[in-house]
């Protein structure tokens, strides 16, 4: 069975790190290139935003309970800070499809939950 991205994103790993897609690679390595000349700060990658947090019911004699529903996460591609504002970054190739859409509600939730606007960047810059 076949289990490639639709899309035909490749998976890439250079110097240990893995990336998701030439475009997200070619931003990591823009992104490095502003945060040595001091345009931006803090660069991170693959950071992890719960969204909700999961669910348990008490057990008698269980510690922490049952597990009911697992927590919702939204995992940032770049995060770093510009100008004092704190950016979360997300690189998009495709904008449509299922993907599309749970991330559409996962960008919701972050500015609902942290007021975060996510800062959508395209495949091609």
């Amino acid at each position: 069975m076949w289990r490639g991205n639709k899309y035909h994103a490749q998976k890439i790993v250079v110097d240990g790190e893995k990336f998701d897609s030439k475009a997200e690679l070619r931003r990591w390595r823009e992104l490095k290139l502003l945060e040595a000349s001091g345009e931006i700060f803090g660069l991170q990658r693959q950071v992890e935003y719960v969204l909700i947090q999961e669910q348990r019911e008490p057990v008698e004699g269980k510690k922490g309970g049952r597990l009911v529903e697992r927590k919702c996460s939204y995992i940032a591609d770049f995060v770093y800070e510009r100008d004092g504002e704190l950016v979360v970054e997300d690189v998009k190739g495709c904008r449509k499809g299922a993907a599309y859409d749970l991330f559409v509600i996962k960008r919701k939730l972050m500015l609902e939950r942290y007021g975060i606007k996510i800062r959508e960047v395209n495949k091609n810059g």
